[in-house]
């Protein structure tokens, strides 16, 4: 396999994988900071910018199930708040600028659920976000595009609903409250 970004990431993140701990968040997104830094003269990543698709697989490791993606998106791409379910997840911005909220579920005293946002942070090429299981956040492209990287702890689409599936917000009146799980 010819040594670039993408395989050093691969290679260092298989080398340092096992359970969810703070040594391990740092150490993937120390990788995807790489990774994301990695020059545009690298054939993957010319071809990434060259095509702009919507979403790419770069990656999918066989034996520990984690999941390297590539995402173009365009000004205005608004994904609303959810989580991950029982998921981690890191972005890393390769180009451009990439709006990305924290929002907090809290309860009335009525049992109602709703959103309430704790910040916003611009992310701009090179930075990098760690999203917890449980974590709740939605991603604004703030730029004419921006190319990022998501890395999944597993495959989203495989996720059980039965053991705290991924959740979507949507919004009612004004207030984001819980969408159906998926």
């Amino acid at each position: 396999m010819e040594s670039n970004a993408l395989t050093a990431f691969i290679k260092s993140v298989r080398a340092a994988w096992g359970p969810l701990t703070s040594e391990l968040v740092a150490e993937c997104r120390h990788q995807a900071a790489a990774l994301a830094g990695a020059s545009d003269k690298e054939p993957w990543l010319a071809a990434l910018r060259r095509d702009r698709a919507a979403n790419v697989e770069l990656y999918r490791d066989p034996a520990h199930g984690f999941v390297l993606l590539a995402h173009a998106e365009s000004a205005g791409l608004y994904r609303p708040p959810h989580d991950h379910g029982r998921n981690w997840v890191l972005y890393a911005i390769q180009e451009g600028e990439v709006e990305m909220g924290s929002w907090a579920r809290v309860a009335s005293p009525d049992g109602q659920v709703r959103l309430v946002e704790r910040d916003k942070t611009i992310l701009r090429a090179g930075d990098v976000r760690a999203y917890l299981p449980g974590d709740i956040h939605d991603t604004r492209c703030l730029s004419e595009t921006a190319l990022l990287f998501r890395f999944t702890e597993r495959d989203l689409r495989a996720e059980d609903p039965q053991r705290h599936p991924i959740t979507r917000y949507v919004q009612v009146d004004g207030v984001w409250t819980p969408g159906a799980p998926r």
